[in-house]
């Protein structure tokens, strides 16, 4: 097995020393870019009942532009683990989805959330993902607003150089955190190229990341019920 990592610059660390460990060879390739919007937090933040942060992104970001001071009274929510675990370095309190649905799905079924008539939430994400959370919050009565607090970007890479270098490297695994860099990854293949993507085993973070690698031709794709470094392991089968 060799893999190719693809999240965005300075993120690949613990899948890095993990990969190591395990003697398992693997290139880096992040196929999505982040960077901070100027977009101030909304005036409410500090009344807010609810905050709701899509990745761990979402968290460093608005981290600092808070200069690391989150409102105790509210209530936290993380989409998956590894997002969770950065809201508790501030010492809080996090409902995250469950471990066999870290997604939207799985975060809209946990019991904190059904019953939210005129409760107020913050949703702090990347610029223009997740509406099906905000949607969803909406038809239980919730008043829901966004927090951009950094946007995507698909970095600049040649296809006729990468790509190439990925099959004489032998990828044959590849990990794919995000529906974007799914996106991105697709965009990246040459033509030619495709019939070797798809012979690759493609890791997905969820079930609806899963669909979409189905629908855009993709036949070897596992959904590991997550996007973090042990959700992701288990889905190479390198740990229980």
């Amino acid at each position: 097995m060799k893999v190719l990592l693809t999240r965005p610059e300075g993120r690949n660390q613990d899948m890095i020393e993990q990969l190591d460990k395990y003697q398992v060879a693997h290139i880096v390739t992040p196929l999505l870019g982040v960077e901070a919007t100027n977009l101030p937090a909304p005036v409410f933040f500090d009344d807010v009942d609810n905050l709701i942060f899509i990745s761990t992104n979402a968290v460093a970001f608005a981290a600092e532009k808070r200069h690391k001071s989150f409102p105790s009274q509210c209530r936290y929510f993380a989409v998956g683990k590894a997002t969770a675990d950065a809201l508790k370095q501030y010492n809080l309190t996090v409902f995250s989805a469950p471990e066999n649905s870290q997604d939207s799905e799985g975060l809209l079924s946990l019991p904190q959330l059904q019953h939210i008539n005129k409760q107020s939430f913050i949703i702090c994400r990347g610029s223009g993902g997740r509406e099906t959370i905000a949607e969803q919050l909406e038809l239980r009565g919730a008043n829901v607003s966004y927090w951009d607090v950094y946007q995507r970007s698909r970095p600049t890479l040649d296809n006729q150089q990468v790509v190439p270098q990925w099959v004489d490297f032998g990828i044959d695994t590849i990990v794919v955190t995000s529906g974007e860099i799914l996106t991105n990854l697709i965009a990246l293949i040459p033509k030619e190229l495709f019939a070797w993507l798809d012979s690759c085993h493609i890791i997905v973070p969820s079930n609806r990341v899963k669909l979409q690698a189905n629908a855009l031709g993709l036949h070897k794709v596992t959904n590991a019920n997550g996007a973090n470094t042990q959700a992701i392991l288990v889905a190479l089968g390198l740990t229980a």
